[in-house]
């Protein structure tokens, strides 16, 4: 009986997380050593529309805000696609399944994980109140390093 409790929900979490399109093929491999920011952008092979609008829009805002941290290290951008058996571990550290955006904030060794998929979907295709809010939301992740 409980086999037939989970289909529903697997098929529910297939659908939400399902989206349709060419993926592009890229996985950051850069190290992030010392207090920093990992802006991680994990998505599946299939994108739809918002999916790539997520990932361009989070590539605009670090770009046209935090080019020197980026520069530095203090920020790095990954880009992450889950469905690659390379990614698996590091995906099902953050329970990402298909498109999803997390802040991985390091400080002193210890890991935080801030969600920002509900806001990325919500927002993803509207430029300016995305990148505004990430911007904030990042700047202050950087105040508390």
């Amino acid at each position: 009986m409980k086999q037939f409790s989970i289909l529903p929900a697997l098929i529910v979490s297939l659908f939400l997380f399902s989206c349709t399109g060419k993926a592009q093929n890229k996985t950051a491999v850069k190290q992030v050593k010392g207090n920093s920011i990992e802006v991680i952008d994990f998505h599946s092979t299939n994108r739809c529309m918002t999916c790539k609008a997520i990932e361009a829009n989070t590539k605009y805002t670090l770009d046209t805000y935090f080019a020197n941290e980026l520069k530095s290290g203090k920020i790095v951008f990954k880009i992450v696609n889950v469905d690659k058996k390379e990614n698996e571990q590091f995906a099902e550290k953050f329970e990402a399944t298909g498109t999803a955006l997390f802040l991985n904030v390091i400080k002193d060794g210890k890991e935080k994980h801030v969600d920002l998929t509900n806001f990325a979907f919500m927002n993803g295709t509207d430029q300016k109140t995305f990148s505004d809010e990430l911007k904030q939301t990042i700047s202050l992740q950087l105040k508390s390093l």
